[in-house]
């Protein structure tokens, strides 16, 4: 196990998905990750099931298993003030906190920021809400698919406005809790690497609003430049023609020309040297104005063979494309499986981090806890005088 991070203590507040899933990161980099859970029941997501890992009293949602890898877990009841001097204590040694609560809720136990800073002012506390610590919503309840809503992105995505029936979608995973607690863990570095000079830590305040704004990206940036809001496509691309979903024989396949040079290779292989050579289509521009001559010529050649057809033909000759698979397709892909892409931490199937550092992928050897699993070995050590087991 790679351990960058060894020697970096962080207590985790956080439940459901942002501030566990920015806690679990730092743990495959090494840190030691102790999480505070509400005493019986524990972070929500233990009892978002099914699907369940385990059986009887002892299973799991595998909801929780997603975002809890490599950590301690101790029930503390945050609201008693014995519960609250208990995480004051773990605080006071500890590198990083990690909280999602509303705003203001945590400072009713005497665990707010600034009690925290006055008593370790080394400390990165991190907090993560739905629409940050000020501002006429700070206070409003921030989940995933309201925030997809609020933050723009179901407006770009769905079948267009004109299909009969069509309606904004949602991403099929919170993307905005996910991308939240990325930015939040490079903010937490990026403050830890800062201490290293000032010895004062920060506060980062991580929205789920905010980030989704920034998701934008392309979308939000032709808004800004134009004054024109982006449309739902589907799956076509605003900006790039072909790139979308077209049907084949069998199934669908994804078509993602992103060049000139690209659509001329992908016309040669369809044996279509002719389309290349139109003006309405020698370039992207061009392709783009004529998006829908173009797609009904390539819909029409596409639906003549398989999609495992096209992949053979078009990827050797560097035309990117790809099947679209279910979850069982990826994981029995034989990429994924080359690449590590699923694991078993202590008994339990995970889904590995993603990076590699010099080939090897950071990972926690610890299992996802059970509740309050570690809390007898914490409370222990914290008797005996150890701030931090």
């Amino acid at each position: 196990m790679l351990k960058m991070l060894d020697g970096l203590r962080v207590l985790d507040l956080s439940r459901v998905l942002a501030g566990p899933w920015a806690g679990q990161m730092l743990a495959d980099y090494g840190a030691d990750v102790i999480k505070v859970e509400r005493p019986g029941s524990g972070d929500d997501t233990r009892a978002w099931g099914p699907p369940w890992w385990g059986e009887g009293d002892g299973r799991t949602a595998s909801y929780f298993l997603c975002a809890n890898r490599g950590k301690r877990s101790i029930a503390i009841d945050m609201a008693d003030s014995a519960g609250a001097e208990l995480v004051r204590t773990l605080a006071r040694e500890a590198d990083v906190l990690i909280e999602n609560y509303k705003v203001g809720q945590l400072a009713r136990y005497g665990l707010g920021w600034d009690d925290i800073h006055a008593i370790n002012p080394r400390l990165v506390y991190c907090s993560i809400t739905g629409y940050g610590q000020d501002g006429p919503r700070a206070q409003a309840p921030g989940y995933d698919f309201a925030v997809q809503a609020a933050g723009g992105l179901m407006s770009v995505t769905g079948e267009p406005a004109e299909v009969p029936g069509s309606q904004p979608q949602k991403v099929g995973v919170a993307v905005a809790d996910l991308f939240t607690a990325v930015y939040a863990v490079t903010a937490i570095q990026a403050a830890l690497l800062e201490r290293h000079r000032t010895g004062v830590g920060r506060r980062v305040d991580a929205a789920l609003l905010d980030t989704q704004v920034a998701m934008l990206a392309n979308q939000g940036s032709a808004y800004l430049a134009t004054g024109r809001p982006p449309r739902r496509m589907g799956n076509a691309h605003p900006s790039i023609v072909p790139y979308q979903v077209f049907a084949t024989a069998d199934g669908h396949m994804v078509l993602a020309v992103g060049n000139d040079l690209q659509f001329r290779r992908f016309c040669e292989l369809l044996q279509q040297p002719d389309w290349a050579a139109d003006p309405r289509f020698a370039s992207n521009a061009a392709r783009v104005q004529h998006r829908g001559d173009l797609v009904g010529l390539i819909a029409a050649r596409l639906t003549e063979r398989s999609t495992a057809d096209w992949v053979a033909l078009l990827e050797p000759g560097l035309v990117p494309c790809a099947p679209i698979l279910d979850v069982q397709g990826v994981f029995e892909s034989e990429q994924v499986q080359a690449r590590g892409m699923q694991v078993e931490v202590g008994g339990v199937p995970l889904v590995a981090q993603p990076m590699r550092l010099d080939g090897e992928r950071p990972l926690s050897d610890r299992a996802p806890p059970q509740l309050d699993g570690d809390g007898d070995a914490i409370r222990a050590a914290l008797a005996a005088g150890r701030c931090w087991p």
